[in-house]
């Protein structure tokens, strides 16, 4: 029965997306994920998509990318993928499943629209750069 199920909790894992700088003083953003745990995370995988709906117009939608992380070894970050300023106006879904030790766990974080910008920048932790986190 569905109250029998137990669902854990997503605790210190997160993703962030960091602006960061080439050699060239060029700014550009990337999406990683962060684990903030005492434990390595396995077989981590992430679908990623942008969409918005409005009332009275179409529903805008980008191509569903689909990442294999692999395993993300306690307190490190991983880089998911790069972003471009062109889907910022969009929410941006990132739907992250892993293995914590044997228990298998998943967890949506959603980039609101217009909610990756200069101004919601904070120190991301483990990546040590200025980012907007999805706890």
């Amino acid at each position: 029965m569905k109250k029998d199920i137990e669902i854990p909790e997503v605790k210190n894992v997160y993703i962030a997306a960091v602006k960061e700088t080439d050699e060239n003083k060029n700014e550009f953003w990337n999406v990683y994920l962060v684990n903030d745990q005492n434990e390595m995370i396995e077989g981590v995988m992430i679908t990623a998509k942008g969409y918005l709906e409005e009332p009275g117009k179409a529903k805008t939608e980008t191509s569903v990318l689909r990442h294999v992380i692999g395993n993300v070894p306690a307190k490190t970050a991983a880089k998911i993928e790069h972003i471009t300023n062109d889907v910022f106006h969009l929410n941006n879904e990132y739907w992250v499943t892993f293995f914590n030790g044997t228990q298998l766990m998943d967890k949506k974080f959603i980039f609101g629209a217009h909610t990756i910008t200069d101004v919601l920048l904070e120190n991301t932790p483990v990546v040590n750069k200025p980012g907007v986190v999805i706890w």
